[in-house]
């Protein structure tokens, strides 16, 4: 059973008077505006509909190898900094990491688009706190468990639940973030980051065709298409994974293993592991479970940045299977 400490690793939750001390890591509070949400939506949509748009477009107006480049290069830097930066080492500290690649990982994840990341980590420590019970933000089975109550929690946890009003106290669950004075400031400036993320595909498109032709085209693959798509993969490991999937290993949700979301989701996808040891640096730990944000962990490991790393052990895995043999890579 995963507890606080499992999740908050880096300091002891604060009591009330430290909590009201602590500065806000984000500009707003702990309630959402209608201006805000408005915003929420606007950058949920345009992307979606440029989604949409991807497919009859490449089909009729092609679409060029450096536009694919900036695409699948943007998505992985972004997707690897959600996934080895927000998650692994902000959220559940599955290693320690010297001072440039822990601010690099808090820009590259800033650049995914998916939120500041102070606000990603709280978040997502509530989830743990109360996985697929009352009090998770993003629970599928929050509605109930027959056929419309679940279709409706897919919705909600999929992306209706980041238009709630309510949000996540960042002191509360993200204290030991806030009080690094770097990683508050590169929360803030989320907008920045974000306006970078959309900015450099158009930037190289032009410069390399020298065309606003290459531009626009560059900005729709590398920004508006790869920011859809990151999104709803990493959304999909909130409700899909926490709908289906195999559960080898023993956990107390319903966090599950979904094989063919795992190269796009950098390893995320091996949730029911994950969710049966939340430190744990590696995800994928079966045989055949591909998880390259474990193995860039690793590079970072034997380039001296990473230290500490936890890494799964074979009496670890078959601690947490729910049969006997351990089938540990």
């Amino acid at each position: 059973m995963t507890t606080q400490s499992d999740v908050i690793t880096e300091s002891r939750e604060p009591g009330r008077e430290e909590q009201e001390q602590l500065p806000l890591a984000t500009l707003s509070g702990d309630k959402k505006g209608s201006i805000e949400q408005i915003t929420l939506g606007l950058f949920i949509s345009v992307p979606f509909i440029a989604l949409l748009c991807a497919v009859p477009l490449a089909w009729g107006w092609g679409l060029s190898w450096l536009d694919l480049g900036l695409m699948v290069g943007m998505y992985f830097l972004g997707c690897h900094g959600v996934t080895i930066g927000y998650h692994r080492y902000f959220t559940h500290g599955s290693f320690k990491a010297n001072r440039p690649l822990r601010v690099a990982l808090a820009v590259a994840g800033s650049m995914a688009v998916e939120g500041p990341v102070v606000r990603w980590v709280a978040d997502h420590r509530k989830h743990h706190k109360f996985s697929d019970a009352e009090g998770d933000p993003h629970s599928p089975w929050r509605y109930g468990e027959t056929l419309p109550a679940l279709m409706k929690g897919l919705w909600w946890a999929h992306m209706g639940w980041m238009f709630d009003e309510e949000r996540t106290p960042q002191q509360k669950y993200a204290p030991d973030l806030i009080r690094d004075p770097a990683i508050r400031r590169i929360s803030r400036d989320f907008w920045l980051w974000t306006l970078v993320s959309l900015a450099l595909p158009p930037l190289v498109g032009g410069l390399v065709t020298m065309s606003w032709t290459g531009a626009l085209s560059a900005f729709f693959w590398g920004s508006l298409v790869r920011v859809a798509l990151l999104h709803h993969v990493t959304w999909s490991i909130n409700s899909i994974c926490h709908a289906v999937g195999k559960r080898p290993f023993k956990s107390r949700d319903r966090s599950g293993n979904v094989w063919w979301l795992a190269v796009l989701s950098c390893g995320e996808s091996w949730h029911n592991l994950h969710h049966a040891d939340p430190t744990s640096a590696r995800h994928g730990v079966l045989r055949g479970q591909i998880d390259s944000s474990a193995r860039i962990i690793r590079w970072c490991e034997l380039l001296g940045w990473a230290t500490d790393v936890r890494w799964p052990t074979a009496d670890r895995i078959s601690a947490r299977r729910k049969e006997s043999v351990s089938e540990a890579a």
